[in-house]
This record gives C-alpha cells, structure tokens and sequence, in this order.
C-alpha cells in the first residue's frame, strides 16, 4: 500500500519500521519539527524523524496542519492510507478524508477506556488488570473512531509506564501492519466505537508525581510506578526534592507521612510504603539505604 505515517516519539517508531519491513510504500512521514533539549538547549529532531531518515522516506515538520496549501500537498500524494501513531497534532478534516481508505490510529488502550493523552499512565495509576491496543479508523472526535482490530495484555505489580510502553509500543507494530492487510482486503469491518465505560486519559504534569502521604499505600505504589520514568514520583524533604524510582508496600502504620524505620519506610492513610530506589536532583539513583548513608532521614520524621 501507498502510506504516509504521522508519528513524533519513541513509541511510533516501532510501528514505522514494521511497514516499511512489511513492504509497504511510505512516501512521507510527518512529524514533530525540531526543538531544543538538553544543555544549551540544541534543536533535536524527533526520534520519529531520525528513524525516517534513515529509512530514507521524505520528512515533513508543519506546525499545524489546518493550512489549506498542507493540506492541497497531502492530498496530492495520492495515498491509500495514512498511519498515525502518537503524532501530537490534530487532524483536520480534509486530512482525515484525502487517502483512499481514511487515517488509521494506534491507540494505546482498549477503548473507549483511556482516549487521550495518558493511556498508559492512567491505567497503571488506576489499578486495571489489564490494558491493550486498539487499532482505529479515525474520525474528527478524541479516539472516538470505528476499531479495525485490538488485542490485550494484563498489568500486574511489576509493571511500569516504562515496560508497558515498549510492550505496547511492539504490539502496536505488529497489529498494523495485520490490520492494514485485513481491512484492504475487506476481511476487517469498522466496528463502531460504544460510548459505554468511555474514560479520559489527562495529560501528565510535573506537580502530578508529587506523593501525597495520606492516600493509601496501595495508591501510592501505582502511582510510583505509572510514573516511572516520567514525571518521576517524588516528595521533599526539607528543599530537597527527591524522586522515588520503585517502592513497595510494607507492614506499618503511623501519622500520614511518618519515617517509620531506617529502611525508609513511609506510614500512609492506609499501610505503608517503601522507598527502595530513590534519585536526589542532580545525581544517580541509589537504593535508599545507601541513599541514607550520605544523606540521613531519621526515624520519626515527617515528610509534607
């Protein structure tokens, strides 16, 4: 098939390099344009366009795509499909409407459950058993579109918004490249979208990771690791921010915020929490008791 694919992070790159591995034509990628990062704030191209360029596939980096001339040279490529995947722009109508069978959307999520920004996030912080892919047809609404294809993976202890990405980030690859085949050949129906149990995925802030000590343990853990890499769970402790990178839950109780021990063991609203891995501004992240070596947070402080 002739496709274009819209894609800016890590996460779309997967699904980038499974089409052009399955033989399909992409004649262009649309991505992010390039910005500053890092010290002296360099512009940096999105890992989606280096993955293009060294696919050698033209690269286009509009602002916005509501420009009716964007959207005349869109439509001019002549395309079966386009493949969008966490592309961070919205998509107007008439590019919705210029390939022959639409814009098809990774979403990471079994929607309805979780349309928007934060899917893998939110359904780590939130306690589902499970989560997924879905593969869309997409329309003008917020992940409202018919799903071609989906499929599921469960959320245990052990995940984070770190391995889940990847595991989704491949499972996505693997069902686009199925869903494509299936729908152009007409194996694949729409099927349209039920609003019931529909959620909204927020956007992640910063002040968001902040750990609130007189939720219960059990919230706090998720939150720990649905915030693992970013933004990081985090607390002060004096004007030192620190960010907790796992945790587990543990035996104790006390006032909300308590240091229980010298394991650095927290009291919650309910339970306990522990602190094992724990990464001060500006240096490496340690186990907390070698954290506690250098750095001391006895027994009986309270934390904000």
């Amino acid at each position: 098939m002739r496709l274009a694919f819209f894609g800016t992070p890590d996460f779309s790159v997967s699904a980038l390099q499974a089409l052009a591995a399955a033989g399909h034509e992409i004649v262009c990628v649309y991505t992010q344009p390039p910005r500053g990062a890092g010290r002296g704030e360099k512009e940096r191209r999105t890992p989606v366009h280096e993955a293009a360029a060294e696919l050698g596939v033209e690269v286009r980096t509009p602002l916005s795509l509501k420009d009716e001339e964007i959207q005349v040279d869109f439509a001019a490529l002549d395309l079966d499909a386009a493949v969008v995947v966490a592309y961070g722009l919205i998509l107007p109508k008439p590019i919705l409407d210029a390939p022959r069978l639409g814009c098809i959307n990774i979403h990471a999520s079994l929607l309805p459950r979780w349309r928007g920004a934060a899917p893998i996030q939110r359904a780590i912080l939130t306690g589902d058993a499970e989560t997924g892919v879905t593969i869309m047809a997409m329309d003008e609404g917020l992940d409202t579109g018919p799903e071609l294809l989906r499929e599921a993976v469960p959320i245990d202890g052990s995940t984070t918004a770190e391995t889940l990405h990847d595991q989704l980030s491949a499972l996505g690859a693997r069902l686009i490249v199925d869903a494509l085949e299936g729908f152009e050949a007409g194996r694949i129906t729409p099927v349209p979208q039920t609003e019931d149990g529909a959620t909204y995925a927020a956007k992640l802030t910063r002040e968001e990771g902040r750990l609130d000590w007189s939720r219960p343990a059990v919230e706090l853990e998720r939150q720990v690791r649905a915030f693992s890499p970013w933004p990081g769970a985090w607390f002060l402790h004096g004007e030192a921010r620190l960010k907790i990178l796992t945790a587990e839950i543990a035996a104790g109780s006390g006032a909300p915020g308590s240091v229980l021990d010298d394991q650095l063991t927290v009291a919650c609203g309910e339970g306990a929490l522990r602190l094992v891995t724990v990464q001060r501004e500006g240096r490496a992240p340690v186990a907390a008791q070698a954290l506690l070596r250098g750095y001391p947070i006895a027994p009986g402080t309270v934390l904000p």
